[in-house]
């Protein structure tokens, strides 16, 4: 039988793939523990603290940006103008406010940024997406940031990134000439 040979290499493979997936478990338990990082305080979106409420005639709702988007309490990331999030420089974990009208205008209103930090970075591009690169660490960022400051490939950049969390995504700051 034919099959049985096919289910037995599937089976092997599975059985391998556990005892690699235990293996970088372990090594990443023990550099969490030696670097005394707690990984899911770093990775986490915490909402507890957003709300939403009606002031007057508009709804108010609070996010978090995730560096392209906004973040909400039902666990949903919702669409940011990136042109927006890039000229107000926002950073990954800042807190916004939206105050939606009752004719549907929709304000936008950074109302707590993250503690952040300025330094200098590379602009590389990997396939479709602008990123800044700087020794082994690697940010994001959002192309309508790269447009507005009118950065080339290879420009040194003023990054704003969160000072006290890890992120994926940078705010650009300036251009270095």
């Amino acid at each position: 039988m034919k099959n049985k040979k096919q289910i037995q290499a599937i089976y092997d493979f599975i059985i391998s793939s556990e005892k690699s997936l235990k293996s970088a478990k372990k090594l990443l338990a023990d550099l969490i523990k030696d670097n005394n990082v707690d990984l899911e305080k770093e990775v986490e979106l915490n909402t507890n603290w957003l709300h939403s409420y009606e002031s007057e005639d508009s709804k108010i709702v609070e996010w978090v940006f995730t560096g392209e988007e906004m973040y909400w309490v039902d666990g949903e990331k919702y669409p940011i103008p990136a042109n927006y999030a890039s000229k107000s420089k926002m950073v990954q974990w800042d807190k916004l406010k939206l105050t939606i009208a009752p004719n549907w205008k929709m304000t936008y209103k950074q109302i707590w940024p993250i503690e952040r930090e300025t330094t200098t970075w590379l602009l590389t591009k990997d396939k479709w997406k602008f990123q800044a690169i700087s020794n082994d660490k690697t940010y994001d960022l959002l192309t309508a940031a790269v447009t507005h400051f009118d950065a080339k490939i290879w420009d040194n950049l003023a990054l704003i990134i969160p000072k006290w969390k890890q992120a994926t995504f940078a705010a650009i700051d300036s251009i270095i000439k």
